[in-house]
């Protein structure tokens, strides 16, 4: 029964406001609390239904309200003036315009992997090339975007088969850029089957990154990606050590994408990774794009399958971590830059307004210019919808295409239904290109977005450690800010 008078706490004076915030239980017990500029706390039960009412709150968890811009006291304006600056700092990337420049050089791929995204062809025909015009006229529309910092990506298919071409777009980028004076970084995604001395020389002369696709141990990775005739387990770990000894060892890195039969072995894909010195490893499950998306029903998984393996292979990877073995899970890294930081995200896929065309431009085989690297896997199952135009276009032509328009509408996670009022929204971005590919239309329906559903697990799962186990905290935190210097 209620007592019949409050004590008299219940009437104390309340010394604070609530300032905009979102809220998900974690558990029966703890309430994760978020601000519009991605701060976060975690209260108790007790102590979030004081929020809740706007009851007096114990002077420890005001403070930290108040640190994180959930609640102010005293003056308004100040507080609205600092929750401003951090929001301004996380959105800073919308100064800048494409920093990421896609060339797709070529379709053409030797491998058969049956959950290919990008609709590879055969390598036999010079008909899925980038063409010397095309390229050109790429790299007119490199430089006509804003940013005094670029990074230059070449993808395929097999990139390697279409060397002189990125030769080419090479040279003609540090040409034009002895005037510019931007600020080039070039990478590559790569198999590293056609790795040869001239191009291993041009890859080190230029300083480029590398990134290559390694599914697990061999009979894994073979069965994921098939080489008629080979072994390309073998030769990818072959391409490894001669990206290596000819560049460095901090200049390549490697993910894996998970298959159906990838599920069971978490611990054993991991291990591969530490048996071959890779200091991170990238878990990505199957994209909705291209033969993977023909393949689902053989190779696919539900999203709860999906995050059964994460959270057992993170486990197993922060259990390694603190018996002194130093690897992470490069999403989790991203995810949790993103939580722990004030800063905005490198990753384009996790930016709101969304990454696509604001944050990244492709470049097709074709001349073709897309939002991103998705729009044209699309492009290839038949949907152009994300198509900017063409590369003969200038930059601030493509810029007002009618696609640029859809995505501003349609890009904004704190202005979509389903996730304006998510806990997770400062941290997440929205999928256009998914939602285009599973439901028709560049919003989609967040109750049956697999992309929803994954970032929410992933999340929980990250925000649960954080929460409740201080080894995973302390590895996250080694991950987020690098190593402690050490001691002299």
């Amino acid at each position: 029964m209620r007592p019949a008078f409050q004590p008299a706490a219940a009437f104390a004076p309340v010394d604070y406001a609530a300032l905009p915030y979102r809220f998900a239980r974690l558990s029966a017990d703890w309430v994760l609390v978020t601000s519009e500029a991605g701060d976060h706390e975690f209260l108790n039960s007790t102590e979030f239904a004081a929020l809740a009412r706007g009851a007096p709150l114990t002077g420890e968890t005001l403070r930290n309200l108040e640190s994180s811009h959930i609640v102010y006291a005293g003056d308004p304006s100040t507080a609205v003036r600092l929750l401003a600056a951090k929001l301004r700092s996380r959105k800073s990337f919308l100064r800048g315009g494409p920093s990421l420049h896609i060339f797709v050089v070529t379709l053409g791929c030797d491998h058969s992997c049956p959950y290919c995204q990008v609709s590879r062809r055969s390598h036999a025909s010079d008909a899925f090339v980038m063409s010397s015009a095309v390229a050109d006229h790429a790299v007119d529309r490199l430089f006509e975007s804003p940013p005094r910092v670029l990074t230059v990506e070449f993808q395929g298919g097999e990139p390697l088969l279409a060397f002189p071409v990125i030769r080419r777009v090479v040279e003609k980028i540090e040409a034009r850029n002895r005037t510019e004076g931007r600020r080039i970084t070039y990478a590559i995604a790569t198999t590293l089957h056609h790795l040869t001395d001239d191009v291993l020389a041009f890859l080190k002369a230029h300083d480029f990154q590398v990134s290559t696709s390694l599914d697990g141990p061999a009979s894994l990775h073979n069965a994921n990606r098939p080489l008629p005739g080979q072994d390309a387990h073998a030769l990818t770990l072959g391409g490894i050590e001669r990206v290596r000894e000819a560049i460095g060892s901090d200049q390549i890195s490697a993910l894996t994408t998970l298959t159906r039969r990838s599920l069971s072995v978490p611990e054993a894909i991991v291990d591969e990774y530490v048996r071959l010195g890779f200091r991170s490893v990238f878990l990505r499950p199957l994209s909705p794009f291209g033969f993977a998306r023909r393949s689902e029903r053989r190779l696919g998984y539900g999203t709860d399958e999906f995050l059964a393996f994460y959270e057992r292979a993170l486990d197993y990877i922060i259990a390694l971590n603190a018996r002194g073995i130093d690897i992470e899970e490069t999403y989790a890294s991203i995810l949790l830059s993103s939580i722990l930081t004030p800063f905005p995200t490198t990753y384009m896929d996790l930016r709101s307004p969304v990454g696509s065309g604001f944050g990244t431009l492709v470049y097709n085989y074709d001349g073709s210019v897309y939002a991103s690297d998705e729009g044209r896997m699309l492009r290839e199952m038949g949907e152009d919808s994300l198509r900017l135009g063409s590369v003969e276009q200038p930059y601030d032509e493509l810029m007002r295409s009618p696609t640029m328009q859809l995505l501003a509408a349609a890009g904004l996670s704190e202005a979509q239904p389903g996730c304006s009022d998510c806990v997770f929204v400062p941290y997440c971005g929205p999928d256009p290109a998914g939602s285009l590919s599973r439901h028709g239309d560049p919003v989609g329906h967040r109750a049956e977005s697999e992309h929803c559903k994954r970032h929410m697990g992933l999340f929980r799962i990250l925000f649960e450690r954080l929460a409740h186990d201080q080894t995973a905290t302390e590895v996250f935190r080694r991950w987020v800010d690098g190593p402690a210097p050490a001691e002299r």
